[in-house]
């Protein structure tokens, strides 16, 4: 019998789906996208080297919609749908038991989760029109019909509560906690789940958010796999079918990130073998034009790994760090721009400023051209690993349907990849960052 896991672990099936991912990401990536009657979106690529489905069904559901006081309502709503399903006429209810069974006797895979802007929800399954619909009818039910079991509640808060207990008892949780506080402000995105707030959680409240929020007219589903247009038509169908039939009002505006007024410098005392640095601040919202600039610009900076300058001059040269990296989460709104490394406390103190004096110089300055060459090359070279497997591939589509970026996208990434010059990353660097009111966080070392 074919199952997930035996294509997962069969080396011709493995490869064939490998070199036949491979092979497109060097032509043509055609998306398919219409809207149905509800207002949904549906975002297809028929792939058929091997005869499974993936599909990403996103809302505007994240963290971002969290009331402040009930800071990770998302994330535990998203998690408590794999908890039980309602009756519905003549199917009996089940249980996070029986889900499992049932996915089990499937050989299918589903699962919800919640991030900064949106609620997804996946589903992987065999192609085998039997096996798929019955998968899409069984997600249909917890994506429209959990039961949301208070028990169950009860024990994951408990749970939940327990993890958030024992993390805060690391420097990194620590860090990364002041570094968002301070880079956020009061923006939704600075908002971090305590006990306080799942105490102000209730089951009462995970119904109000999935009536209010998950709705078909509202849902993005990105489909990857061994079927056309016209099953995938169907699929979609069927995965909202269980969901609230109404009209969509527009959701209230989320702010946005507020840029940083002055430089902020954060030091915690922590007695630890290391200490966790963070530096930076606001960045630049997904669909901004600077993309591809500040994309290739920061491989250069700290995004490339051994290649990037803060490793050469923080590790190679001086080592002050294992491992600096930077980074740039841009979203629906302004993600935070990163650098972080992890040092002595002894160490600390020239750490950062070696590293602020790296960002300093590559804001100013801009990289070199044989810095550059050598980024687009490794960037184009490494690109189809970025799709060579379906669940990438549904990643990247996801990416296209969430943000609203060209179908053609995957399609002319390397160009827009080569066509930056350093002058457009000097000048998007310019325009994004300002060294000079930047966050510094630093926990570890003694009073």
């Amino acid at each position: 019998m074919i199952t997930i896991k035996n294509i997962a672990k069969s080396p011709v099936l493995a490869w064939a789906l490998a070199a036949f991912l491979a092979k497109d990401a060097l032509a043509a990536l055609p998306i398919q996208h219409w809207t149905q009657p509800s207002g949904a979106q549906v975002y297809l690529v028929e792939s058929r080297a091997v005869p499974m489905v993936d599909v990403q069904i996103d809302f505007d559901a994240g963290s971002r919609r969290d009331p402040a006081a009930q800071a990770g309502l998302a994330s535990v709503t998203a998690r408590m749908v794999d908890k039980g399903v309602l009756a519905h006429g003549q199917e009996p209810a089940l249980d996070e038991n029986a889900l499992d069974d049932a996915w089990a006797d499937l050989g299918a895979n589903f699962g919800a989760e919640a991030g900064s802007d949106r609620m997804s929800f996946s589903l992987r399954s065999l192609s085998d029109p039997a096996l798929l619909d019955r998968a899409a009818q069984l997600a249909a039910r917890q994506i429209g019909e959990p039961s949301f079991p208070d028990e169950v509640w009860q024990r994951e808060r408990q749970r939940i509560t327990a993890a958030l207990r024992e993390a805060e008892t690391r420097p990194a949780t620590q860090a990364g906690r002041a570094f968002q506080r301070a880079v956020y402000g009061s923006h939704p995105y600075g908002q971090r789940t305590t006990p306080e707030t799942l105490a102000a959680i209730s089951v009462a409240d995970m119904r109000a958010l999935h009536q209010r929020a998950l709705l078909a007219c509202g849902a993005k589903l990105s489909i990857v796999g061994a079927l056309d247009r016209a099953q995938a038509d169907r699929l979609a169908s069927t995965l909202l079918s269980r969901l609230p039939a109404r009209a969509c009002s527009p959701l209230p505006s989320v702010p946005d990130v507020q840029p940083l007024a002055a430089p902020q410098d954060i030091r915690i005392p922590f007695d630890s073998a290391q200490a966790h640095v963070y530096i930076g601040q606001p960045g630049f919202k997904r669909d901004d034009p600077d993309y591809f600039p500040l994309l290739v610009g920061n491989y250069i900076l700290g995004g490339g790994g051994f290649v990037s300058r803060l490793t050469e001059q923080v590790r190679e040269k001086r080592g002050l760090s294992y491992s600096v990296q930077s980074w740039f989460e841009p979203g629906l709104h302004a993600g935070a721009f990163t650098v972080a490394l992890q040092t002595r406390p002894d160490q600390a103190a020239q750490a950062v400023d070696v590293a602020r004096g790296v960002l300093d110089h590559f804001v100013a300055d801009g990289p070199t051209p044989g810095e550059l060459k050598a980024a687009q090359d490794n960037l184009v070279g490494g690109f189809p690993l970025r799709i060579d497997s379906n669940a990438k591939l549904l990643s990247n589509v996801a990416n296209i349907a969430w943000n609203g970026l060209p179908l053609d996208y995957l399609d002319t990434w390397t160009a827009q990849v080569q066509k930056v010059g350093t002058g457009d990353i000097r000048a998007a660097f310019e325009r994004k960052l300002r060294p000079d009111r930047m966050v510094t966080v630093v926990v570890g070392g003694k009073p």
